[in-house]
């Protein structure tokens, strides 16, 4: 199975562009980050629909982002909320696994993977 994320690295290479930041301003991967999380719900639920037995995996990865970001109660409720409009758009569509879930879920592993390496590289070299 491919890795997607190493949650505690990725924040650690942010650490540069987030002291850099202004007090209560987002962090300029805000976008991405809040993207990836919902990426996060949305394997957390396709993948165990179709098969997968990763446990809670990738609620798992989402909290170690949030951990080692320690963002404010506001970024975190909206990250929160991000991990669960990715749960819930699928929960909503899809109630078996079908060609298109597994579609679905191979291409957000793939944008997931994508979206991790590329907030390291851009914002982790501060």
């Amino acid at each position: 199975m491919r890795a997607l994320l190493a949650p505690l690295l990725l924040i650690l290479l942010l650490a540069p562009a987030r002291a850099q930041q202004a007090e209560g301003a987002a962090p300029p991967y805000d976008t991405d980050m809040m993207h990836l999380a919902e990426v996060l719900g949305a394997l957390h639920y396709l993948r165990p629909l179709c098969g997968a037995s990763e446990g809670n995996r990738w609620r798992d990865e989402m909290q170690g982002l949030i951990e080692a970001e320690a963002p404010s109660d506001a970024r975190r409720a909206q990250l929160v909320a991000s991990f669960n409009r990715g749960y819930s758009s699928y929960a909503q569509v899809y109630r078996a696994c079908t060609p298109s879930a597994r579609l679905a879920s191979a291409r957000y592993l793939d944008e997931g993977a994508k979206l991790s390496r590329d907030i390291a590289t851009r914002y982790g070299s501060n």
